[in-house]
């Protein structure tokens, strides 16, 4: 028979949750005192020792059962009778890895262990180790997925002996290979193809003769071991023509990895889909374009000619569907695109899991290197992925590689050689409790076998199933369970004393009649208050009308994380004091080198020291000036008497005692023991006193003047000596222009005159001027006149 529990064993199996340095107590939805422990169990322990209080049912009382163990044992309770049950892990299958070549593929492991059950309690954390080790000679299936767009005619005759080449080549680093061919082009709907019906027979009418129709994804050759068959398949086919730029690659990715039997992908076996294309693929709503608008199903939709059959009724599908399915079917996808493609799809290799990209040249005449390279690097990284139920459930991985180095917040392990081992660290926990159990999977990308975990909440005690049906404590209407009634169907109350259908009157859950029923923050039962649940904190009282969260804060926290918050009320630890107990009552950093307080130079309040006398400074009161100057000292008293008018002479009194100085009203003469001040006040007037001390020590001061003050500037004097420095500015500046007009004016004149001087004309013609008069002479009219006088002449 085992001992009982110690304090520290409990201590030790208690994973412990802070909050700024406090106890964090569990959010609780439950409204019964058998709820209660229920809810204790996610997070703390439980004292189910039934005389512990002495009225064990108050519910004012329930949530103290709930507590640390140090709080608990302090509290009365026995250490026998505290209640946590741990965390464990059930293994349920661990067959070990598989060594070397396999002969019968069923028989191979490579993960271990393949069934866990995992008791978890909330708050607490397991770890499992995972072991997993790739098989040597591992079969695998390779799908080549290419696009037949026009743009790709010279990588089909490029890959029409590949299948010869890539099975000898492949044969090097597996015994089991099979092979497979299938192609895309486009959704056969306008706006993506041409629609007509001369385009829709020849698609690349005007520079081809020989292209086929488009057509969205067609399964051409299921996965098989005859390498020449594959060729002989290539070489029949033909390229299609499309419109835009993008294909319907996702389209044809999505049938290939779900239609699973007709492709003929084995269930022990490396799943690699090789894509070909020199073009983006379409996704997600571009269907929208021709107006279709039904969501993908991720469904396998191959007709008798094994062609995508609703390729125009489907959309695209996303890359979430198609995440989800190459996970869920084991597909490990090697992009083979071109350059100014690779960037986008390497975009697309970082959301899916297991996903190689690769430069394929413009004639595809790499891609048998490609292919080698993207599986030798596939083999060489081994790679933990999750299926299931994970919300909720927090997860932390470590990875120990084979060179036994260690990758905190790491599911993946880089470098491995097949044969090797390697481990990853699963570190489990839940943050909060529930009711069912779930299921999940890890399992290495790309490979079949896999770990099945079943998370059992561990939200219940051993006390639970120890419950005393009927008991005396509970009326003999409920049982006893962890040391509260948890009542039959229709009974209710702290010891089931009430039925459901009583209806008590509510006036002994106030405190007074105007008051609301248990202060509006609990429900009336049986007379009683039962308060109110909080996530901030426990409210209780017999009228609910207490609460531990509603004090004042400091820096965020209640009482200054120094008390505790009773009933609204801080109430300090010790050593602290104040309102918000952040005031501490230790008073070691104030002493000084002396052992005294401050140094007796003031007091110390909240553990520092606050000096009293002026000029005195330092975190102990030991930092004081050198030289006070006499007459600044006495400056606060100088004005004030000189400010007698708005200030009360009482006032003055006040200020001058505090710097220990009399006025002195009559003038005295200069002593040898009198000192002549001068001082200047902010507003620059200078202020004379003498300062004189007598033979008891008192200093008196006499013979106060105030001169050479400032005088107040002459506004109106200021402004006409301003409006006439403008006015014989502007009359400077009018006369700077008109001599400079002048002068310009004479210079044009000047120059003119010279130009003139030139001319080679009379002054007073212009050589220039035309008259508005012009004369012509008739020749006929002279020759008339001259026959006219010969006639004359004859008479």
């Amino acid at each position: 028979m085992k001992g009982l529990p110690t304090l520290k064993d409990l201590q030790g199996s208690f994973s412990r949750k802070k909050l700024r340095g406090k106890w964090e107590l569990p959010t609780i939805s439950a409204r019964t005192e058998s709820e209660w422990g229920l809810n204790c169990f996610a997070s703390f322990y439980f004292c189910k020792e039934i005389t512990m209080y002495k009225n064990f049912t108050d519910t004012s009382e329930i949530h103290i059962r709930c507590d640390t163990p140090e709080r608990l044992v302090s509290k009365g309770c026995q250490v026998n009778f505290i209640d946590f049950p741990v965390s464990k892990v059930i293994t349920h299958k661990n067959k070990p890895l598989s060594e070397g070549p396999q002969e019968n593929n069923s028989d191979v492991t490579q993960i271990s262990p393949q069934k866990l059950t995992v008791l978890l309690r909330p708050g607490n954390e397991e770890t499992i180790q995972i072991n997993v080790r790739q098989t040597e000679d591992y079969p695998v299936d390779l799908y080549y997925l290419m696009d037949l767009s026009a743009s790709m005619l010279d990588d089909l005759n490029t890959i029409k002996e590949l299948g010869s080449t890539l099975s000898k080549e492949m044969s090097k680093l597996t015994s089991n290979f099979q092979l497979g061919f299938g192609s895309f082009v486009e959704k056969s709907v306008s706006p993506f193809i041409k629609t007509v019906p001369d385009e829709i027979e020849n698609p690349c009418r005007g520079f081809r003769d020989d292209c086929v129709p488009a057509f969205g994804y067609r399964h051409i050759l299921s996965l098989t071991n005859d390498s020449e068959r594959f060729n002989e398949i290539v070489k029949k086919q033909k390229i299609s023509a499309n419109i835009d730029t993008p294909e319907a690659g996702f389209d044809a990715i999505m049938q290939a990895a779900v239609c699973k039997e007709k492709i003929g992908w084995r269930n022990r076996s490396l799943h690699l889909l090789v894509f070909v294309t020199d073009a983006d693929s379409h996704f997600g709503m571009d269907s929208k374009l021709a107006g279709i608008v039904i969501p993908n199903d991720g469904e396998c939709h191959l007709d008798h000619n094994n062609e995508y059959s609703m390729s125009a009724f489907l959309e695209y599908p996303t890359v979430g569907q198609l995440i989800d399915k190459i996970v869920q079917n084991n597909i490990l996808v090697i992009f083979a695109v071109t350059e100014k493609q690779i960037h986008l799809y390497e975009n697309y290799a970082d959301l899916i899991p297991g996903a190689n990209v690769g430069l394929l040249q413009q004639d595809s005449g790499n891609v048998l290197q490609l292919i080698i390279n993207a599986y030798k690097a596939i083999r060489s990284e081994i790679e933990l992925e999750m299926l299931g139920d994970t919300d909720g459930l927090n997860l932390a991985f470590t990875a120990i590689c084979t060179d036994g180095t260690v990758f905190p917040h790491q599911k993946k392990c880089s470098h491995v050689k097949v044969g090797e081992a390697v481990t990853f660290n699963v570190t489990l926990s839940l943050s909060a409790c529930e009711k069912n159990r779930r299921n999940i999977i890890i399992r290495p990308v790309g490979l079949s076998e896999a770990l099945e975990i079943e998370i059992q909440p561990e939200c219940s005690c051993n006390c639970q199933k120890e419950a005393d049906a009927n008991s005396s404590m509970c009326n003999g209407s409920g049982s006893l369970e962890c040391g509260v009634c948890a009542c039959n169907p229709g009974y209710m109350g702290p010891q089931c004393t009430c039925g459901e259908n009583d209806s008590p009157s509510s006036d002994s859950c106030r405190s007074s009649p105007e008051q609301s029923s248990c202060s509006g923050r609990g429900d009336c039962y049986c007379g009683q208050c039962v308060c109110h649940l909080s996530a901030y904190g426990h409210i209780y009282g017999p009228y609910c009308e207490c609460d531990n969260f509603s004090c004042v804060r400091f820096r965020g926290l209640i009482c200054g994380g120094n008390g505790d918050c009773d009933c609204s009320e801080c109430i300090c630890h010790s050593g602290w004091t104040g309102e918000y107990c952040n005031c501490t009552t230790d008073t070691e950093a104030c002493i000084s080198d002396d052992g005294t307080i401050c140094n007796g130079r003031g007091e110390c309040i909240c553990g520092k020291c606050v000096c009293s006398n002026p000029g005195i400074s330092g975190s102990t009161c030991e930092k004081y000036t050198t030289y006070v100057d006499p007459c600044s000292s006495k400056r606060s008293c100088v004005e004030c008497y000189l400010a007698t008018n708005d200030q009360s002479q009482e006032e003055c009194t006040e200020k001058c005692k505090l710097v220990d100085v009399t006025i002195s009203s009559k003038e005295g003469r200069m002593k040898d023991k009198s000192v002549q001040c001068l001082l200047q006040g902010e507003n620059e007037c200078v202020t004379t006193f003498v300062m004189e001390d007598d033979e008891q020590g008192k200093t008196t001061i006499h013979s106060i003047m105030q001169n050479d003050c400032p005088q107040p500037p002459n506004i109106p004097m200021i402004m006409l000596g301003v409006s006439i420095a403008i006015f014989l500015i502007g009359v400077v500046l009018l006369c700077i222009w008109k001599l400079f007009i002048s002068f310009q004016d004479r210079k044009e004149v000047a120059k003119f005159e010279a130009e003139r001087s030139k001319a080679r004309w009379q002054t007073g013609t212009n050589p220039l001027y035309r008259g508005s008069t012009t004369t012509f002479k008739n020749v006929t009219y002279k020759h008339k006149e001259m026959q006219m006088g010969s006639a004359t002449d004859l008479y």
